[in-house]
């Protein structure tokens, strides 16, 4: 009865586990420029002495989803999302840099050019300052130009271009915070990477699968949980019986 319920328990864990990670990803199905974490159940047997009779179950991370989102466009001169493959370079909590594919931009009240969360955006001399300014452009390249408050309306100003890097998928990490990072190192600009203008990136998750996983994943717990009670009804009956005997 103990390797029953221990297993079953095992499961149960691992399943609410894997559930977490789904409801996760669904509730950020909203979020620009959002990557899906991506899981699997692996069965491992219980090392010991005597010879193997039970196996448990853990559910392991499989890394990050790098499937592209769909454009959104919306018209704002501040909005660019990535074309194709690569990362907008920004500033990270801990003061290094970090990756995101979110280009939801504005100026804070510092000046700084920063996405939808709040992280600096990173051009060729660190963050990115803006002078005030009545107009702005974002070029394909990432150049952004700015025309300032009283100018004629011929009259840009290069500012600066934005960071954006191609950096080896394989060795990106994922942070809680939804930023990838190199293992502190940081990535060379890459003059092939482009953006659109006036669009964002959405999430790359599928809502109608991840409700489909939340779902088959609630009734294995619940599955499993039955089998609990089970084992400990068993064993209850079994020390009924050794009492009457």
């Amino acid at each position: 009865m103990d390797r029953m319920i221990y297993v079953a328990m095992s499961g149960a864990q691992q399943t609410m586990r894997a559930l977490q990670t789904t409801s996760n990803n669904l509730a950020n199905v909203n979020t620009t420029g959002f990557r899906a974490d991506l899981d699997h159940f692996q069965s491992l047997p219980v090392s010991g002495g005597a010879s193997v009779s039970r196996t448990y179950v853990t559910a392991e991370s499989s890394g990050p989803d790098f499937r592209h989102g769909g454009l959104i466009t919306t018209g704002r001169d501040l909005d660019v999302a990535v074309d194709g493959d690569g990362f907008f370079a920004v500033l990270s909590p801990t003061g290094r840099e970090a990756y995101t594919r979110a280009g939801d931009l504005h100026v804070d009240t510092n000046g700084f050019l920063v996405n939808g969360s709040g992280y600096q955006m990173l051009g060729n001399g660190g963050p990115m300052a803006l002078p005030p300014f009545e107009k702005i452009e974002i070029a394909s390249d990432g150049t952004i130009s700015v025309r300032p408050v009283g100018a004629t309306a011929e009259e840009l100003v290069v500012i600066d271009r934005l960071k954006l890097v191609r950096p080896d998928l394989a060795q990106l990490t994922k942070g809680e915070d939804g930023l990838f990072s190199l293992g502190g190192q940081d990535s060379s600009a890459d003059a092939s990477v482009h953006v659109v203008s006036g669009a964002v990136e959405g999430s790359n998750v599928n809502a109608v699968e991840a409700l489909v996983k939340m779902v088959s994943l609630s009734r294995q717990f619940e599955a499993q949980v039955k089998m609990m009670r089970a084992a400990d009804d068993n064993a209850e009956h079994a020390q009924q019986l050794l009492s009457n005997s």
